[in-house]
């Protein structure tokens, strides 16, 4: 794979469906700005506050894995995300593609760690955007509102510097930890990020289905486990 843009960095794919009209309209109304650069922070951040993050909620399907699904929803996690951001950038004419990396994710739910049976989060996804002569990483999952809530520091985007998971929280504790780079990639690789979630947390995620997280609310354990309050992020 070239590490310049080639026209696949602005083409339409089953997942990053840049071509369908929600995404368009997303981009027209957030790509504002006199720069590319300024119209990708603007488009980063329009994603990441713009649709709640939510873990429970996670669909691997073709079709729940599409940027157009999060925006029907309001709601996605890392992956989705990333790839929403990925197909507003290429509506706006920005080259995009996505990127990966396994992370130890230290402040997940007790609701996730008993799911998951481990803190590693396998296929966490960001988005790669070509700006002045470079690729930079963008990472829009967490929304503001939740990082204010939760005594997380926010993940802001300046077009200039990668923006990545800090390691440690407001506080200082631990949050999160890169443990190996999968690479980039010019569309989801589903296939594979299906396949070693069945390996590695087992036979309740699957490409089709909801996650067995589904019956639970977020927000709310994570408001138990902190003290926080419990509205809506």
């Amino acid at each position: 794979m070239s590490d310049t843009p080639t026209p696949a960095h602005l083409a339409p794919t089953p997942a990053i469906d840049c071509d369908h009209p929600a995404v368009q309209a997303l981009a027209r109304q957030h790509a504002q700005g006199a720069s590319e650069r300024q119209r990708a922070v603007a488009l980063t951040h329009a994603v990441r506050d713009g649709f709640r993050y939510d873990p429970y909620r996670i669909d691997l399907s073709p079709a729940g894995m599409r940027a157009s699904t999060v925006i029907a929803h309001g709601y996605g996690w890392c992956v989705p995300k990333a790839v929403l951001l990925a197909a507003a950038a290429r509506a706006a004419g920005i080259p995009a593609r996505l990127g990966f990396a396994d992370v130890r994710n230290h402040l997940s739910t007790e609701r996730i760690r008993q799911s998951m049976q481990t803190d590693l989060f396998i296929w966490h996804g960001y988005t790669e955007l070509w700006l002045d002569g470079a690729w930079r990483k963008a990472t829009p999952a967490f929304n503001l509102s939740l990082c204010q809530k939760f005594n997380l520091l926010p993940l802001d985007f300046d077009g200039v510097h990668d923006s990545i998971y800090h390691p440690f929280d407001a506080s200082g504790n631990r949050h999160m930890e890169y443990v190996r780079q999968r690479g980039s990639f010019d569309d989801l690789p589903l296939d594979r990020i299906v396949a070693d979630f069945d390996r590695v947390y087992g036979p309740w995620l699957r490409r089709g289905t909801d996650s067995a997280l589904g019956e639970g609310d977020f927000l709310a354990d994570v408001a138990r486990e902190t003290g926080a309050p419990s509205e809506r992020a």
